[in-house]
Formats: structure tokens, C-alpha cells, sequence
């Protein structure tokens, strides 16, 4: 099986899925801007073929280039996982004449408005928005329906320029950032925790699904520096109070008309206890929550997937054994990492727990906490009881400590 595969080096944790689809037999043609001398080892040794282009911004010179270098070999689908080339894989495989979502079905997976449509007509409940291209667009609509808001990109991903509003001066200031943004959704603030319903897909079914929640909610870890922004995978998904957003979840990939590949979505739960939809895109998570899906099972969901695309299976373990919750970590200061502590004590109390630490080491840099999900680094803990893995992952923030100079 040939499987066309877009940017195989990027986001991070990539590589990893086209390891995926090595291991299922799959021969794997990426495609990428950069050099093949400039790709990680494992994705130049998963690789069959590559084929480099110009520009990703360019995407008629793209398909122009892919179609140009596959002319007189079969291929049997084309792949992606990172979002702005969602619409990009679905103009291949229309153009090649493969199998796989199509423009039409691609489209309310990036147009947060074309989304909130077919989610709105399954009956679910989503914040009531207002898509809009001009500056005084935003202002109508935040007068029509009320602060406070939220303003974000109509085919952005995750939180990347995303802004809560409380009046008419944070609008301005917002307003001001988003110049190289064409379009926006402008919505109703729903207030409540945050969650993710995270699937793998095969054969029109759902194989594998997550819930992730969100401490604190990301607008709010992205804002504050000296917050240790944790994320933790729920090991009981019929518990009562992430059930709702489970059927919330299912009924929306019914609505989407998914079949096989991975899904990320983020809902909502209100004090009231009501659930609200907050958006979906056809791909893994970022963040390394694949890692903690992982975790929580002892499975391998790389490989899943690969499956799932491939031939619409899935036998990868799905009992889930664990919580497990993801700290992230920001140096204090500026400059490079001079000394990090509470990790002997981590260990020394908590260390049949600990899974994974992956921290800037000592003598980096410190990375920029405002450009980066990760900041500088993560810690990673599981256990069967879920107030136990909260309590260590409550300890790590903040009881851990990078250090700058």
C-alpha cells in the first residue's frame, strides 16, 4: 500500500506516525518543505520516498509538484495530520482519485462556522457565534451577543490566536493583534472546565476514545506565566461527571460523518452541569496528549491509526488501567536552566508513578513560554485512582522548580 503523506516531520510528534504506518506495511511517500537531509532520522528511515516542494503556502504549485512526481505510480491514499493541510490532503486524493474525506467533507472540519452548522443540525448545543472578516464585524457582533466573548480564528487550531474579551478595551487591544487573520469567529463565553473527546476511527466506527481535561483552562494557562499548566486523562469515561460530554462527543462524530482516522474535540461542562460543544478537527492532538492515550492503556495509538487509515481496523489494547496527568513546567527567570528542584523528592515519594520526564536540561535555554504548548518541559504521572494522580500532578506544580540565570 502507497500512502502519500504531508509534512512527516512536523508537528513533533509526527515521525511517530509514520513509524505507524511503516509498521502496518504501508510504503510512505512524504512530502515536505524541507531538504530530506533536514528530517528526523525517523522519518528519513520510515520513508519509501519524498518528495520536496516549494512552499506549503502555494498550494496549486503543490498538487502541481506531488502530481507531477507520482505521474505513472499507484497510490493508494493520502494522509495528514497536521491541520492547515487538511484541506490540502483532501485536494489530492480528489485530483489522484483515492479514497478518503473529500474537499466537501474536509471544509467543517477547518470552517469553525460550516462546523457549528452540521453540529447545530444534529441538535447539539454549541455557543451561539458570529462569523465576521471586518474589524467593526467584531464589534456588532460583540454588542449582539454580549460580553464576555471569545474571538478566535475560523480555521485556526487549538488556542493559537484566541482571545477571552470582557469589554470594549480588550476587544481593541484584541482587534489589534489580529490583523493576518481573514476571518473570525466571535462567540459566546461558556463558562466551565474544559475537556477534550479524543477517537480513532475505523470502518465508520469508533475504536478508541479519550476525555482529557484541561486545568486550568488553556486561555487562562497561556495568560500566566507561573502557572504549571497540567492535562489529565480520565480512566473512567462513564464517570457521571464527564459521561455527558461522552455521548456529547459520540453524537458529534455521528453528525461529522467520520469513518476512520483520529479526532480531536474540546466541550464544555458549565456549573449547571450542561455540556457544550467547542469545536473538532480530523486529527491527533497536540500537546503529546497521543502520549498520555498511551499511558493510560498500556496501548500504542501511532500504530492504531495507521491501522484505522490503512484497513480499517484497530486491535491495539483499549482497557483503560490508569489516569494519567501531564504537567508542564516554566522556568523562573531568564536565561539558561542553572539548577532544577524537587525531582529527588518526585522520585523518592512518587516514582512507581512517574512515566515520563522531559525536561530543558541543565545549561539550555529557556524557551519562550508564550510561543510554545510545552513550555520547558513536561512531567508525566499515572495511577488507577484519580484523586491520587491529581495530588501528585498537584505536587509537580508546585513543588517543582526549573531555574534561570
Amino acid at each position: 500500500m502507497n500512502v502519500v503523506f504531508l509534512s512527516p516531520h512536523y508537528p513533533d510528534d509526527i515521525p511517530l506516525f509514520v513509524s505507524g504506518l511503516a509498521a502496518v506495511g504501508a510504503r510512505v511517500i512524504g512530502v515536505g518543505d524541507q531538504h530530506v537531509e533536514a528530517l528526523p532520522e525517523r522519518s528519513k528511515r520510515d520513508l519509501a520516498a519524498y518528495i520536496q516542494i516549494g512552499s506549503w503556502s502555494d498550494e496549486d504549485a503543490v498538487v502541481r509538484t506531488v502530481l507531477d512526481r507520482l505521474a505513472g505510480h499507484h497510490v493508494d491514499l493520502v494522509e495528514t495530520l497536521w491541520e492547515p493541510m487538511m484541506l490540502l490532503a483532501a485536494r489530492l486524493r480528489e485530483a489522484i482519485g483515492v479514497p478518503g474525506m473529500t474537499v466537501a467533507q474536509t471544509v467543517p472540519f477547518r470552517d469553525k462556522g460550516e462546523m457549528k452548522k452540521v453540529v447545530e443540525a444534529a441538535g447539539l448545543r454549541t455557543p451561539r457565534s458570529i462569523v465576521t472578516t471586518t474589524r467593526d464585524g467584531c464589534r456588532s457582533a460583540a454588542e449582539e451577543i454580549g460580553y464576555p466573548i471569545i474571538i478566535k480564528p475560523i480555521s485556526g487550531a487549538g488556542s493559537m490566536d484566541t482571545f477571552r474579551i470582557e469589554g470594549d478595551d480588550d476587544l481593541e487591544a484584541a482587534l489589534a493583534q489580529l490583523g493576518h487573520v481573514p476571518q473570525v469567529s466571535v462567540e459566546e463565553f461558556i463558562s466551565g472546565d474544559e475537556f477534550t473527546y479524543d477517537t480513532v476511527c475505523a470502518g465508520g466506527s469508533i475504536a478508541f476514545e479519550n476525555v482529557c481535561e484541561y486545568r486550568p483552562n488553556p486561555l487562562i494557562g497561556k495568560q500566566v506565566e507561573w502557572i504549571s499548566p497540567q492535562v489529565i486523562a480520565w480512566r473512567d469515561l462513564a464517570d457521571p461527571f464527564i459521561a455527558d460530554g461522552v455521548e456529547l462527543g459520540r453524537n458529534v462524530i455521528r453528525a461529522m460523518g467520520v469513518q476512520s482516522g483520529f479526532t480531536h474535540m474540546e466541550w464544555y461542562r458549565t456549573a449547571a452541569g450542561e455540556v457544550v460543544f467547542g469545536e473538532i478537527g480530523a486529527r491527533s492532538p497536540g500537546g503529546r496528549l497521543t502520549d498520555l492515550m498511551n499511558y493510560a492503556c498500556d496501548t500504542d495509538l501511532y500504530t492504531g491509526w495507521a491501522q484505522a487509515v490503512c484497513h480499517g481496523t484497530f486491535d491495539q489494547p483499549t482497557e483503560r488501567r490508569y489516569n494519567v496527568a501531564q504537567v508542564i513546567k516554566r522556568a523562573q527567570g531568564q536565561g539558561t536552566i542553572t539548577r532544577i528542584d524537587g525531582i529527588a523528592h518526585m522520585m523518592a515519594t512518587m516514582g512507581e508513578h512517574v512515566v515520563n520526564v522531559d525536561l530543558v536540561p541543565l545549561g539550555h535555554p529557556r524557551r519562550d513560554w508564550r510561543a510554545t504548548v510545552l513550555s520547558d518541559g513536561v512531567i508525566v504521572v499515572r495511577h488507577p485512582d484519580f484523586d491520587e494522580v491529581v495530588a501528585m500532578a498537584d505536587w509537580i506544580a508546585a513543588g517543582v522548580h526549573l531555574h534561570c540565570d
